[in-house]
């Protein structure tokens, strides 16, 4: 499994997540692997633990850097992608922001629109240069 297969399987816990609050991210991932449904690898794993045991750190950064938007409001799939980039941003080594923020970018044009694109472009971008 390639690492952007693996942030899409991520991002496919993180998105669920969203809607499954009684759930953590690993019972979610264990309920959606017994069901064939999604196949996880040590990179996808390190990358949902990152955003699970820095959620309220990541939630405040896209707090911060979402400007005009409440985290309540934004698309469902930005949210999660943004979770999901921030947390391989800041807690994840050996990758560079750079193919963070374009994988963010890929994942969102394929699940969410164009403009849920460019404002995940544009927020993970004001997120790079603060680093």
């Amino acid at each position: 499994m390639t690492r952007s297969e693996a942030r899409e399987q991520a991002f496919i816990v993180l998105f669920e997540k969203i809607f499954d609050n009684d759930s953590t991210v690993w019972q979610i991932v264990e309920s959606a692997t017994e069901a064939e449904l999604i196949k996880i690898n040590s990179f996808a794993q390190a990358l949902l633990k990152a955003v699970d045991e820095n959620s309220e750190s990541i939630d405040g950064i896209i707090a911060e850097y979402s400007k005009g938007w409440s985290i309540e409001r934004l698309p469902k799939v930005s949210l999660a992608v943004l979770r999901l980039a921030i947390g391989e941003m800041k807690f994840v080594e050996d990758v560079p922001t750079g193919v963070s923020v374009n994988e963010a970018v890929e994942l969102t044009k394929k699940y969410g629109t164009a403009d849920d694109a460019a404002y995940v472009n544009g927020v993970l971008g004001a997120i790079a240069k603060s680093l």
